[in-house]
């Protein structure tokens, strides 16, 4: 592919699509919320569909949904893959998730308009539900294409609205059909915003991501009794908000004093009856722990099992335990990640090595080929908020990294055997 290692993409055009793309589902104070499987995602589906027909790929969708915008290669054997998602939580932004699938799109009409053809096919996937925020677990569309989820036991979850998967997935359109056999991918890249501050503050233009760390979703329901709030003496009370504010604090002494990478939130959390005057009766709320330490993570919830079992006896409320999502730290392809690393020295992009604090498709195509991940800046550290930006320079710096690294691994030579 003479003159290929020039070949740049066209920003303007990337950020263009970003903005229109963040129409669909926009909010009134900026930002968007295109939740899974909802109308607004399957208007943005759409779009992305039209986009992906326009530049001449053939599109496949498969039975959870999942788009693939396929680009023939000189010849017929594994694609290079590159993808991320569309859905947004309720106050995203523009760019977390969208970057990958669009700039992937950019990459395939910068090739189209050079008239260069790869050796390998190059597929621009973008995944169903990666965010989990109606439907858990989160990256479920690529927990399915990889074999870690039966199609029928996602279809079948509800989420928190009461709907099912499967029931949505028709609604919009996007039911999709089965895929014959195991996928066939030779790598995986996925170009990303950083969604910490880490590249801004170190003033750096690339992360190269090594791996993401382990994800550990819990719903817990706290059980007392409701009773008056001015009559029920203090030692009286099953006080199921007691219980759960004490569970909430104790998530946060405990990761506190494991340290290093442990991270934990409570970002659920509901009372009922919820009223000013009244003993809350029940208390649901969700633990999220996370570290790239799997002893470590697996330290965490042992803790915070044994100190629920302690609060509930004190209180004198039951709780009952559900698992949402459960990932293992992830690492990445030795190989491909210094392919990123190699490429983003030749093109003169300030950069280092890091771990994901979030979750990303990419965890789980590296179950089934090499997989690896590129960071673009995110300002202000900011992401799932109205405010998420990265500049267009870092849109464009991704973008070409992406292009280079997927130039370099759609080479049919290119040896990338999972390290």
């Amino acid at each position: 592919m003479t003159g290929a290692s020039n070949l740049r993409i066209n920003a303007d055009r990337l950020v263009s699509r970003l903005k229109e793309l963040g129409r669909v589902g926009a909010l009134p104070g900026g930002g968007v919320c295109r939740l899974a499987l909802t109308q607004e995602d399957q208007q943005g589906r759409d779009l992305v569909v039209s986009w992906m027909r326009a530049l001449g790929l053939e599109v496949i969708v498969d039975d959870i949904g999942n788009i693939f915008g396929r680009r023939a290669g000189r010849q017929n054997i594994e694609p290079v893959m590159i993808g991320s998602h569309i859905d947004t939580v309720a106050t995203g932004g523009l760019y977390d998730g969208c970057l990958g699938v669009l700039a992937g799109l950019e990459i395939v009409e910068t090739l189209n308009e050079a008239g260069l053809t790869t050796d390998r096919p190059i597929v621009v996937a973008a995944f169903t539900n990666e965010e989990g925020a109606r439907f858990a677990p989160d990256m479920m569309g690529s927990l399915v294409y990889v074999g870690g989820l039966a199609v029928e036991e996602a279809r079948a979850t509800q989420g928190i609205d009461g709907q099912t998967v499967g029931d949505c997935l028709e609604r919009i359109g996007y039911g999709g059909t089965r895929l014959e056999g195991a996928p066939a991918v030779h790598a995986y890249l996925e170009l990303h915003i950083e969604q910490g501050p880490v590249l801004e503050d170190e003033d750096l233009q690339i992360g190269v991501v090594e791996g993401v760390q382990g994800i550990s979703w819990q719903e817990f329901t706290v059980r007392g009794r409701s009773s008056h709030a001015g009559t029920t003496p203090m030692r009286l009370r099953h006080d199921a908000g007691l219980a759960a504010a004490q569970i909430a604090a104790a998530v946060h002494a405990i990761v506190t004093e494991i340290g290093g990478a442990q991270v934990g939130t409570v970002g659920s959390f509901n009372l009922h009856p919820n009223l000013v005057n009244v003993v809350p009766e029940t208390a649901r709320f969700t633990v999220d722990l996370r570290n790239t330490d799997e002893q470590l993570l697996q330290q965490a919830e042992r803790r915070l099992a044994e100190r629920v079992i302690e609060i509930a006896a004190r209180v004198g409320v039951s709780v009952e335990v559900r698992a949402l999502a459960r990932f293992e730290p992830v690492e990445f392809d030795k190989r491909l990640v210094a392919a990123v690393e190699a490429g983003a020295n030749r093109l003169g992009m300030s950069n280092r090595r890091m771990p994901s604090g979030a979750g990303h498709d990419a965890q789980m195509l590296a179950r089934i080929c090499p997989a690896a991940m590129i960071f673009v800046p995110s300002v202000d550290g900011i992401s799932h908020n109205i405010q998420e930006l990265t500049h267009p320079a870092d849109l464009e710096n991704g973008a070409n990294l992406l292009l280079a690294t997927v130039l370099e691994t759609a080479r049919s030579g290119a040896n990338q055997e999972k390290q």
